[in-house]
């Protein structure tokens, strides 16, 4: 057990690191772009999977939050998270039930993309459930105009259910890096939003909400007026993956790093720290060395517990490296505790609350 504050130096690694100042900046950017925009903020907890850090999205003006994941969802209104949207559907027997109870204590809504699916959710009275309605990824949502009227109908055939509105996530455009290209894909698939709307409208359908983006598209979306409500969520850590993107609207900062030490040292030209598979996410390629190593030193993966530092003058055994996970959102999940950083100090430890909930 450590007694904070704790000097940086001093934590044991590999350790995940959060800089408060840099997070809370990061927060106020992004609530301030909302409501300059007259747009609802509803950040994606997914990246975070932390009460602590959802209370401080709301209270800083979002709307509530989004999780991926029932279990996620159900993890952090343990943990006081009072207004929460799933962003997946929900199609089990069993967890229905498990919604059913999660819907009794605090405001839920979710996505529905199937007929079947909103007649077993009617089971839910007074649920608020969403049309999702596929960007053209065929992850999930329904594939066009008509299907989407039909759903909305079997919605309300429930005669339980509330329409909330819409839901429509563009994620596999989030990290097309050339903001041209990004705003461009983005204007054409919110040209065929309207026309899904247009449809649901003439079907006799308000709808309220129409909400998604992230945050490689939210100034896009705002600046094309048909969202009112944006899904971002890397914003808070802003990883390797986003600062590879040229991005519009405010400017965010790493707010993420993971700290290693130098296990051995007895090859030229490469050193090893203990920091491997089980310490980043490696769907996005490797991490980047920030700190404790000269200029141009590169990682690679060496193994579940190790990584290499390759190139020139690198640091002696025992020595503390800093790292910029590749992607945040699978990164974090890896960990039990966020280390709080104010300045070079361990001020405390926030818990990963909602780690490892994926069913």
């Amino acid at each position: 057990m450590h007694l904070f504050p704790l000097p940086r130096r001093d934590l044991p690694t590999p350790a995940l690191l959060l800089d408060r100042a840099a997070l809370e900046r990061n927060i106020a950017a992004m609530a301030g772009f909302a409501e300059a925009q007259g747009v609802a903020l509803r950040p994606h907890a997914k990246t975070h999977k932390s009460g602590e850090i959802a209370r401080r999205q709301i209270a800083a003006g979002a709307a509530g939050i989004c999780c991926a994941k029932l279990a996620e969802a159900e993890a952090l209104a343990e943990d006081g998270v009072a207004n929460i949207h799933l962003t997946s559907p929900v199609v089990t027997t069993e967890a229905i039930e498990r919604l059913a109870a999660l819907h009794a204590r605090i405001a839920l809504s979710v996505v529905v993309d199937h007929p079947d699916n909103a007649q077993a959710l009617g089971a839910v009275d007074g649920l608020t459930a969403y049309v999702d309605v596929d960007p053209g990824s065929h992850r999930t949502g329904v594939t066009s105009a008509t299907a989407a009227v039909e759903l909305a109908r079997a919605i309300a055939a429930t005669g339980t259910l509330k329409l909330g509105g819409v839901q429509f996530y563009c994620g596999s455009h989030q990290h097309i890096q050339n903001l041209a290209e990004r705003r461009a894909a983005i204007v054409e698939r919110t040209d065929y939003l309207r026309g899904v709307l247009a449809a649901l409208r003439d079907a006799g359908f308000a709808i309220p909400v129409v909400t998604g983006g992230g945050t490689g598209t939210f100034a896009i979306d705002a600046s094309l007026g048909v969202f009112t409500e944006l899904q971002v969520g890397s914003y808070v850590f802003l990883d390797r993956e986003y600062l590879d993107c040229e991005l519009a609207g405010p400017r965010f900062e790493p707010a993420l790093f993971v700290d290693a030490t130098v296990v051995s040292a007895n090859t030229p030209g490469m050193v090893t720290i203990d920091s491997g598979l089980k310490a980043f996410a490696t769907d996005a390629g490797v991490p980047v060395v920030l700190g404790g190593a000269p200029e141009g030193a590169r990682y690679a993966f060496t193994g579940d517990e190790h990584g290499a530092l390759l190139g020139e003058g690198l640091p002696g055994l025992g020595a503390r490296v800093t790292l910029m996970p590749p992607h945040c959102d699978p990164t974090v999940n890896l960990y039990d505790l966020y280390h709080v950083l104010d300045g070079d100090m361990v001020a405390e430890t926030w818990p990963v609350t909602a780690r490892g909930r994926s069913t």
